[in-house]
């Protein structure tokens, strides 16, 4: 696999971006290596071939945001709105990622080892995402399908105004939002959380997470509930 390496320190991300907009192919097996990225915004955005990229360093607002086929590493920390809008593909960030993780992402895994801030999935559209360490308040706010394993801890307001997308929870809840509650674990539980748990490269016990799925009662407008939940 041939292996191209871009330098921000020297190279404009304009430059970076273009390269892999417009000249890679559908069979394109490059390596594509960015270096001194020094929290750089929108970097490997909308990326739509099956190549990989590896940010050596921490990035800025937004990588990785839309990407759809790719697999694009971040050896480092994420700013706001890591794998925003994610179609597919694998993003993998190796620090702590900030807020907005994986926002309306529709599919792919976005794998974050350290811990994410507010939001992280919120409005989830069917992707995955595996938080090896703990998440802030809202996250998973109004996820609408798809998985999170978080194997920390959670703020307040976990999966407030949840719809269909399931949240698997190691450590303990600050509180649940509205409409979201513990359900009880099955044996198709375990094993989604031993599945994802493997594609992210963690060793837990499935069976130390705690299921949190819509209760549904925020389903169907009810006039006579005087919006009390």
């Amino acid at each position: 696999m041939e292996r191209v390496s871009f330098d921000l320190a020297s190279t404009p991300l304009r430059e970076v971006n273009q390269f892999l907009h417009k000249q890679l192919q559908a069979d394109d097996q490059r390596h594509i290596e960015v270096l001194n990225p020094d929290g750089a915004h929108s970097i490997a955005v909308g990326l739509d071939e099956p190549v990989t990229v590896e940010i050596h360093g921490h990035a800025g607002y937004y990588a990785a945001g839309m990407n759809k086929k790719a697999t694009v590493i971040v050896h480092g920390s994420a700013g706001t709105g890591v794998a925003e809008n994610m179609m597919s593909g694998r993003v993998h960030v190796k620090g702590f990622a900030s807020n907005g993780a994986g926002a309306t992402a529709h599919g792919g895994l976005l794998v974050i080892d350290g811990d994410a801030g507010l939001r992280c999935g919120i409005s989830l559209k069917g992707g995955d995402i595996v938080v090896g360490g703990s998440v802030g308040s809202f996250s998973g706010f109004m996820a609408q399908a798809g998985r999170m394993v978080i194997c920390g801890n959670a703020g307040d307001a976990l999966g407030d105004s949840l719809y269909e997308a399931v949240i698997y929870l190691r450590g303990e809840a600050k509180s649940l939002g509205a409409d979201a509650r513990f359900e009880p674990m099955t044996d198709e539980d375990r094993a989604t959380v031993a599945e994802l748990l493997r594609e992210a490269g963690l060793q837990h016990d499935p069976a130390s997470f705690k299921r949190v799925a819509s209760a549904r009662s925020l389903y169907h407008w009810n006039a006579d509930a005087n919006q009390e939940y």
